[in-house]
């Protein structure tokens, strides 16, 4: 598109740009015009309908010499800048697909074997609960917080938009496998992440961790939708009672069904004669769960007391241990070749959520809590404190509130209740002795909920070479929830 150089007003050489716009490009206008107001509409913020003159001048009037390139004498300018145009226009799309409508995502745990696998690629759909609105709105699209190689953020800290949350075709349910940010990853030890930071404080302590760059490297925070992505099935919801007794959840006093694909850890011993590769392969138990357990001669008058095969000369037949569902243990327990099999018992100590009050609680035998819900009014106390001080604090915005001779205050003032803001979450991995969820950092607030996996894309058996079933053929296209 040309137009007249010669010196025109203003208001003569828009009129000439207009009416030397081709019928073409003013069906194209027209079109991108009816799909950015509707985004508009959708989000809720009519300023960002400003935006529009830069599509008429895009598309229209052409002030601004985007595509000056075009014009150029030189070929490698002309041929260089396609490619960046090109590259560009991708990230652009990208960028918008990836935020308001759904990302891929690698499953890089166990923590949810065997409904997804390690090496599954999801596509999560970010519109079933509706996307959020960008708190950090100058992102790289392809890379969630840290650039590699370079190591290097991939956002800008400024602007920061509150949380919003655009219209969704429904909210969070029970079961739901949902991928959602580490609410406990906003802070960050950048040498040590896993475990993560606040875990790193209850074991080293905060002055230490703090205060020893060189072993745990510089402390950064993460907003919110810049926090590592997690995937966990949703257990409790809003305003609910929460209790696992012996593994088993009861919600509100009533135990709910078991995923069937949950797992427990067990203790496992064969005969001699077992063909123990062969079994593994056919229980589908990865490499990666196949450990065999360290015994000491302290351990074998336990292991003899317990059933476990000791020979007379003080020498133990392999004891492995394994995550199982029940299908897999009924296998077990019908195979002539097992000579024992127990369910590892859940220990005290494993600095579970929250910290103080959970003390004698066990991931097994955990609870009972109350999961917050928008709205709903807490009379506060010590104890409430404890469970729910982190969510009031940091979740919920109130940087200064505290604790001070058994009294909560908040903006300064003491109050004996809180009403909270958001709804909250209660996240478990199906794989249950072998998952850092919610049971060890706590409820995960409604603006962290990124969206729901729909589908497999690929699968790859990275126990496996990539032509001898590194592709898991029959997982591509398969429900993920």
């Amino acid at each position: 598109m040309t137009h007249d150089k010669s010196r025109k007003s203003f208001g003569e050489d828009f009129a000439d740009r207009v009416k030397a716009t081709k019928k073409t490009r003013w069906i194209r206008f027209a079109v991108v015009s009816v799909i950015f107001f509707l985004w508009v509409a959708w989000l809720g913020n009519w300023w960002v309908a400003l935006a529009w003159i830069l599509l008429l001048d895009i598309y229209i009037t052409g002030y601004i010499p985007l595509t000056w390139w075009k014009n150029s004498k030189n070929p490698v300018v002309r041929s260089i800048m396609s490619w960046v145009d090109a590259i560009l226009y991708a990230l652009v799309l990208v960028y918008f697909v990836f935020t308001f409508i759904g990302q891929n995502y690698q499953i890089p745990s166990s923590s949810l074997e065997k409904s997804l696998l390690v090496g599954d690629y999801l596509w999560v759909n970010k519109m079933v609960y509706g996307p959020r609105v960008p708190n950090t709105p100058i992102h790289f699209p392809l890379v969630q917080n840290t650039f590699p190689i370079i190591n290097t953020k991939s956002y800008l800290d400024k602007p920061q938009w509150d949380y919003h949350r655009l219209a969704g075709l429904g909210k969070v349910e029970r079961g739901d496998i949902v991928v959602f940010n580490f609410p406990a990853g906003d802070t960050v030890a950048t040498k040590v992440q896993n475990p993560d930071y606040y875990s790193l404080c209850k074991m080293y302590g905060r002055t230490n961790v703090n205060n020893n760059p060189q072993t745990f490297g510089e402390i950064i925070y993460r907003p919110v939708d810049r926090r590592e992505n997690y995937v966990k099935r949703a257990v409790g919801l809003p305003g609910e009672r929460l209790k696992i007794v012996d593994g088993v959840i009861h919600i509100n006093g009533k135990a709910i069904p078991q995923p069937e694909n949950a797992q427990f850890n067990y203790y496992y011993q064969f005969t001699p004669s077992a063909d123990v590769q062969r079994i593994w392969e056919e229980l589908g138990i990865s490499a990666d769960d196949r450990h065999r357990v360290p015994v000491t001669p302290e351990d074998l008058e336990a292991l003899r007391s317990l059933g476990f095969t000791v020979n007379p000369d003080g020498t133990v037949p392999p004891v492995y241990v394994s995550p199982l569902t029940a299908a897999m243990v009924k296998t077990l327990e019908a195979d002539k070749q097992v000579t024992k099999l127990m369910k590892m018992p859940a220990t005290e100590g494993e600095m579970l959520y929250p910290a103080g009050v959970a003390d004698s609680w066990t991931r097994s035998d955990y609870g009972e809590i109350w999961i917050p819900k928008k709205g709903a009014t807490l009379r506060l106390s010590p104890r409430a404190w404890d469970i729910y001080g982190r969510v009031i604090r940091d979740y919920e915005g109130n940087r200064d509130a505290t604790i001070k001779d058994g009294k909560v205050y908040i903006d300064g003032e003491p109050r004996d209740t809180y009403t909270f803001k958001m709804d909250y979450y209660f996240m478990m991995g199906d794989n249950r002795d072998n998952s850092l969820d919610s049971r060890y950092w706590g409820f995960v607030p409604e603006d962290h909920i990124v969206g729901r996996p729909e589908r497999v894309l690929i699968s790859f058996d990275k126990d496996k070479s990539l032509f001898n079933g590194g592709i898991r053929w029959n997982r591509i296209l398969k429900d993920a929830n």
